[in-house]
């Protein structure tokens, strides 16, 4: 060996010593957490797809899994880290590791070390083989309303305070030995009546049985005047099985030490389940539908590529039932829509677009109505959903506010936490909702994304999609000369100017549009609650409102029409 031969060996092996003797980078050390999560046979025998979850708090109660997501619409702040599955048999481990994504701490090995009360989940995935030859693994709703934590059949651990060291190497074991056991349905009473069933054009659209619901709130004498038929005020809105509007027969006051908001909510209750068994409120049935998607809680009712047919579900197969067994006026001046948030979205669509099917809507606070306005994101014209860029400067775009204009979230925080929730569209929550149902499929079978979840890029060409399909202002203005004579009138919107989402400036282009109509004039309104934040409903209590649209009915009822059914001043 040559003296230059015996010093490079020597150079190399200093070298190999120094990476070795090295201490771990931040990103190395992260990688080396990691929980191990399996289910035991006895709780599942069969192999399972889906996502696993660990969640981490520093308080006990309520359970972890019972401490992280969303809670009224807004985004807590309880870390959790997810990984999908796939075909994960009993006893063997899934891996959520330093590197595993998660919300509102990025990654797994950035949590700081300490002490944490720790619990494990695993959100289990359906194989749905569509009509359309796609092949899609999602969560499919078991009448819980997409709402992993208490979805029945997904798996959980017991919670445990555990030490947590991204730096440390030893493997901390979590085993999911807890099934959800299934929903129980309330029984029906006197007043509510409950219903469910396949759904033919569903269920063959998603290749394996889909249920539709709905619960129904009889008027006052239901049973004694057996030969009255009903209005009817369909209020769309998220998966519930509670009655329509709160309704309790016998209502009760707030506990004892409830929040202002509680407090609000019972006393709304109480006065709306007073006036509905009172003899001189309008005799109406008040209906709810339950119509959960792989995707969300709700199906936003409108036929689409990734949904599936549910406007033709609502309208041929849920509608007509309980026509038929309800006593339903089946005429569209009986059919009159309500709804908040989703619902109101919901309620002008299904205006919109079947505007023969229905005689009216009053919507509070619709999601985006025209998508200059997606929320704040203007996908038309931007590049960006999570940031506007001006040279040097990139400034965060916000996602949530109070009415004074403090931001609560942003939207690439948003955006994380859907990550974090699920891959592929699949986090069952608001904006991949928005986008399966507004936007085109793609070649996998899951929604085209209108901007990338990572970066916020926004594809212009899902854009135009979304314009021509969706976009309801958009829509309108196509196609006012058709559909205008059919609708003049029909519609009324009630917003917060201050809407929590920013929801209040789509409504205004909406406003500044049908303004300008003509053959016919569009004869609605809109009505603004200054300062008013998300959902502001207009200046009238619910059985206020209920009155209105029981007025509306009796006014655009066709004039050779009985009127049974409607009450304006009777003695109890």
């Amino acid at each position: 060996m040559t003296r230059s031969c015996a010093m490079l060996k020597t150079i190399r092996l200093l070298s190999l010593a120094l990476v070795v003797c090295s201490p771990l980078s931040a990103e190395q050390a992260a990688a080396k957490l990691r929980f191990e999560l399996q289910f035991p046979s006895s709780v599942r025998n069969e192999a399972a797809d889906g996502r696993v979850y660990v969640i981490l708090t520093r308080k006990a109660e309520p359970e972890p899994r019972l401490q992280f997501g969303k809670s009224g619409g807004q985004y807590r702040s309880t870390p959790f880290f997810g990984e999908d599955v796939d075909g994960l048999k009993p006893g063997q481990n899934a891996v959520v590791g330093g590197n595993s994504f998660g919300y509102p701490v990025e990654r797994l090995g950035d949590l700081p070390a300490g002490d944490y009360y720790v619990q494990g989940m695993l959100n289990v995935y359906t194989t749905f083989h569509r009509a359309d030859g796609h092949v899609l693994k999602m969560h499919m709703d078991q009448w819980e309303g997409q709402n992993p934590p208490i979805s029945p059949g997904n798996l959980y651990s017991d919670p445990k305070k555990i030490h947590v060291d991204p730096a440390s190497s030893e493997p901390i074991r979590i085993v999911l030995d807890h099934k959800i056991p299934p929903i129980e349905m309330a029984k029906d009473t006197q007043w509510v009546k409950r219903i469910r069933f396949e759904s033919p054009l569903l269920s063959k659209f998603w290749g394996r049985p889909i249920l539709i619901g709905a619960t129904i709130l009889l008027p006052k004498d239901y049973d004694r005047d057996s030969g009255v038929q009903y209005p009817v005020n369909y209020e769309q809105g998220h998966f519930t099985l509670d009655a329509p509007g709160g309704f309790v027969e016998n209502p009760a006051p707030a506990r004892a030490g409830a929040s202002d908001r509680e407090k609000t909510r019972a006393l709304r209750q109480q006065e709306l389940s007073k006036a509905w068994q009172s003899g001189d409120y309008p005799r109406m049935l008040f209906v709810t539908f339950q119509h959960p998607t792989p995707y969300y809680d709700d199906s936003y009712a409108i036929d689409t590529p990734n949904m599936g047919p549910y406007g033709q579900a609502i309208t041929q197969e849920l509608i007509p039932y309980i026509e038929k067994h309800f006593r339903a006026i089946p005429k569209p001046w009986a059919r009159i829509l309500s709804g908040g948030s989703t619902g109101g979205w919901e309620s002008l669509a299904l205006q919109i677009f079947y505007p023969d099917y229905f005689g009216g809507t009053f919507s509070a606070c619709p999601d985006p109505v025209d998508f200059h306005y997606f929320e704040i994101v203007n996908i038309y014209d931007w590049d960006s959903a999570c940031y506007i860029k001006d040279d040097w400067r990139k400034t965060p775009i916000p996602g949530e506010r109070q009415p004074d204009g403090l931001i609560l979230s942003t939207m690439r925080e948003q955006l994380k936490y859907e990550q974090a929730m699920g891959t592929g569209g699949r986090s069952g929550e608001d904006w991949d909702c928005w986008q399966a149902v507004y936007g085109p499929m793609g070649d996998d079978g899951y929604f085209k994304p209108v901007f990338n979840p990572a970066t916020g890029a926004i594809d212009h060409g899902v854009a135009a999609y979304w314009k021509e399909h969706t976009d309801l202002n958009a829509y309108l203005q196509r196609n006012w000369k058709t559909i205008g004579p059919k609708l003049a009138g029909k519609i009324h919107i009630w917003t917060g100017d201050a809407d929590t989402y920013f929801l209040n400036d789509a409504v205004h282009l909406l406003d500044d549009y049908l303004r300008t109509t003509t053959e016919p004039p569009w004869g609605g309104s809109i009505t603004y609650g200054p300062m008013q934040p998300h959902c502001w409903s207009g200046p009238l209590a619910l059985e206020d409102r209920i009155k209105l649209m029981a007025s509306y009915v009796a006014a655009t009822a066709p004039r050779n029409v009985d009127r049974p059914w409607w009450r304006d001043s009777a003695p109890e």
